[in-house]
């Protein structure tokens, strides 16, 4: 910013902290429009509560290299006192979800 606008770098850095502009932080949040989704996180979260006896769970996501980065809520600018903010949600445009259960005793996996 000091190079781009000719000021020097103690000086850019006075104005922010008077303005308490973050420009470096982002902030990220989620809106949930679904409204089976009390009764599916009950679900998912009853699965690590009480999970069957001998049975390890673990939750796997896409891979991180491969993102649709088409936002369901809009990008909240950046304004005095608060960072950007984007929602964590996005249009999947034809991933899958896919559920299933490791027996990590014998290797198989139960879909």
């Amino acid at each position: 910013m000091a190079k781009a606008t000719g000021l020097s770098p103690t000086t850019v850095h006075r104005i922010w902290a008077k303005t308490r502009l973050k420009p470096h932080r982002l902030d990220r949040y989620l809106a949930f429009n679904d409204p089976a989704f009390e009764e599916k996180a009950a679900d998912i979260i009853a699965l690590y509560m009480d999970r069957p006896q001998h049975a390890a769970v673990s939750c796997v996501d896409e891979k991180t290299a491969i993102q649709a980065l088409d936002r369901l809520d809009p990008v909240l600018p950046l304004s005095p006192g608060r960072a950007e903010r984007h929602g964590f949600e996005y249009y999947r445009h034809g991933t899958l979800s896919l559920y299933a259960a490791l027996d990590v005793q014998t290797g198989d996996v139960h879909v």
